[in-house]
C-alpha cells in the first residue's frame, strides 16, 4: 500500500492556492499564506518547511509542496527585482532542496518566461527568452528547481482568473456593470486558464511520476478582447459595448507577450487529463458567480 499524501500549499491566500484548497478538503493539508512562511526568508522557508517534512514523514505520509506563491505584480518587478528574485527565483531553489530524498515539489510558472513574439504554440523545449523583470525571475526559479534534480515538476500555466480574488474576468464583471462601454487590447493573444481547472491538474500531476516541465492551460486562444467579450456576453450583455484597441493604448512599465499560447502536448502525452477548453470552463466559473446569463 502506498504511502498517504501530506499536502502543503504555498501562496494559500491567492487564487490559486484558495482553488487547491477546496479541491483538497478532506485531505492531510497545511495551507501557508505570506504570513505564515515569508519567501523572501531563506531560515524561515528552510525551518517551516522542513519542520513540516519530518512530521509528513514521521506519520508514515508522502510530502508534497505545491508552490502557488509567487510575485506576480509583474510591473511593480521592473523596480523591485531583487524582492521578486528572492520569491521566483530563489525560493523555489530552497523548496526543491528541502524537498530532495524526501519529497515532491510542484512548482507554477509562466508563460512571460518565453519572449512572446512567436508565432504557433510554445513548446517545453522552446528557448526562453524573458523580457521582463517578472519573467527573469520566474525562469531563475525554474532553473534553481532543475539544478536540484530531485522528485519536482514544474508547470508552466498562463492567463489565470477564478471566480474570487482580483482578476481580469472579474475586473470585466465590474466594469461592465459600471461603464457603457470598456476598452480591451486586442493584440495580444493567450489561453484563459480557470483556476480550479488548473488546481485540479496539479493535483493530479502531483499524484503522477511525471518530472521535468509541462505547460498546462484551458485549450484554445483568444484576445483580451476576445475574453472580454465571452464575459460580457456571458452575462447577456451586450459584446460589442467591448471596443478593440492595440497594446500602445495602455503603456506599461513591464512589456506584456503579443503572444502567450502554450503548447500542452506535454502534458497529455504524460497521460494527464487534459484542462478542458477555455470557453465552457469561463461558463462554469460566471455560473459559480450567479451572473451567467439563461
Amino acid at each position: 500500500m502506498s504511502a498517504p499524501t501530506a499536502w502543503l500549499v504555498t501562496g494559500a491566500t491567492g487564487q490559486l492556492g484558495t482553488d487547491l484548497q477546496a479541491l483538497l478538503a478532506g485531505a492531510d493539508v497545511t495551507a501557508l499564506g505570506r504570513r505564515e512562511l515569508d519567501l523572501t526568508d531563506e531560515a524561515q522557508v528552510r525551518g517551516v518547511v522542513g519542520a513540516w517534512r519530518d512530521d509528513a514523514l514521521a506519520r508514515g505520509a508522502h510530502p508534497v509542496v505545491l508552490n502557488a506563491a509567487a510575485y506576480t505584480a509583474v510591473d511593480a518587478a521592473e523596480t523591485d527585482e531583487a524582492t521578486a528574485e528572492l520569491v521566483n527565483g530563489r525560493a523555489p531553489g530552497w523548496l526543491a532542496q528541502e524537498l530532495a530524498g524526501r519529497g515532491r515539489l510542484v512548482h507554477v510558472s509562466t508563460d512571460y518566461v518565453f519572449a512572446g513574439d512567436a508565432t504557433r504554440p510554445y513548446r517545453t523545449d522552446d528557448e526562453p527568452a524573458p523580457r521582463t523583470a517578472y519573467g527573469r525571475t520566474k525562469l531563475t526559479g525554474e532553473q534553481a528547481v532543475a539544478a536540484v534534480g530531485g522528485d519536482a515538476v514544474v508547470v508552466r500555466t498562463a492567463w489565470v482568473y477564478a471566480a474570487h480574488g482580483r482578476n481580469f474576468v472579474r475586473t470585466m464583471l465590474r466594469l461592465e456593470r459600471e461603464h457603457d462601454t470598456v476598452s480591451v487590447v486586442d493584440d495580444q493573444t493567450g489561453s484563459p486558464t480557470w483556476s480550479h481547472d488548473l488546481a485540479r491538474g496539479l493535483v493530479e500531476v502531483a499524484l503522477s511520476p511525471t518530472r521535468g516541465v509541462l505547460h498546462a492551460t484551458n485549450d484554445g486562444a483568444t484576445t483580451w478582447h476576445g475574453l472580454a467579450q465571452a464575459v460580457f456576453a456571458g452575462v447577456g450583455a451586450d459584446r460589442d459595448r467591448v471596443l478593440p484597441v492595440p497594446t500602445s493604448a495602455y503603456p506599461t512599465p513591464a512589456p506584456r507577450p503579443a503572444y502567450s499560447v502554450l503548447d500542452g502536448s506535454g502534458w497529455t502525452a504524460a497521460g494527464l487529463t487534459p484542462l478542458g477548453a477555455w470557453e465552457p470552463a469561463l461558463a462554469t466559473c460566471l455560473s459559480q458567480l450567479g451572473v451567467l446569463a439563461t
